[in-house]
Formats: C-alpha cells, sequence, structure tokens
C-alpha cells in the first residue's frame, strides 16, 4: 500500500498549570501557541498539534521498559527530527536546565535502527522523546 503524505499528528495530554505548560512548551521548547481556554492550549511542536489539557490527576508514567540499557517512560511522545534540529533542541534544553531523564546519545549504534535520541519530563511529569535516525528508512525497519 502506497505511503501517503505525513500529515499533522494530534496529541492531547494532561498538565498540573496551564501556566507552568505555557511556560515551558511556549519560552523553552519554543513551540507557538494557539488557541487556548481556561482549561487547555494548542501548541505548534514542530508543525503538529499538541494540546496540554488542565488534569492534574492525570499527569506522569504507569511503566518503565529497558531499551539499550535505558529505562524508558511509558507513555512518552515526542517527534522525529533532523539531526541539525536534534542537536539545536538538545543544546536550547540544556540552556535553559532542562533535567534530562536520558541524556542525549545515539543508541542501537552501527544497527539497524540507528537514532539519536533524549528523554525529559515538562513541569506535570509527562515524558518526552525526541529523537533522529541515521538513515529516515530505517524509522520502520525490522
Amino acid at each position: 500500500m502506497p505511503k501517503a503524505p505525513i500529515r499533522p499528528f494530534h496529541l492531547a495530554f494532561p498538565v498540573h498549570s496551564l501556566a507552568a505548560a505555557r511556560a515551558f512548551y511556549g519560552v523553552v521548547m519554543g513551540c507557538e501557541e494557539g488557541r487556548s481556554s481556561d482549561a487547555w492550549i494548542d501548541f505548534d511542536l514542530f508543525g503538529h498539534q499538541i494540546v496540554a489539557h488542565l488534569a492534574p490527576a492525570g499527569v506522569g508514567d504507569v511503566h518503565h521498559n529497558a531499551v539499550d540499557g535505558h529505562d524508558v517512560p511509558v507513555p512518552h511522545f515526542g517527534v522525529v527530527l533532523e539531526r541539525s534540529d536534534w542537536d539545536a533542541l538538545a543544546e536550547k534544553l540544556r540552556n535553559a536546565g532542562v533535567k534530562f531523564g536520558i541524556e542525549p546519545h545515539v543508541r542501537f549504534e552501527g544497527q539497524v535502527g540507528e537514532q539519536a535520541t533524549m528523554f525529559f519530563r515538562d513541569p506535570s511529569g509527562n515524558a518526552l522523546e525526541f529523537k533522529s535516525f541515521a538513515n529516515d528508512e530505517m524509522i520502520f525497519a525490522r
């Protein structure tokens, strides 16, 4: 089946504070803000629509899985970036003092699916992963 052009995804996620979400996603991450209300805020995350919904009881992860020697938090979300964008984001986060749960590094080095990856959390405890593949043809490789 031929692949359709990639369209922006939409993801709604819980936050404990809209002010903290606005500061983190808008200021630290540099995401442009879209529509908002007293219960949610739309952000442009590298062309994708993410929506921070005020839901203090629903934040954080519930599980971890071992991946290439690291405990990967579940759930998590993020974007696959071009390497230059990934490097720039890692530097921006370091300069902002964001604490990484898994430091920026290359995993599966020399193997199918080699990728640069980093994990960190927003102020509500939501886990984010941003990655960049050495070869985008390996994104769905087995």
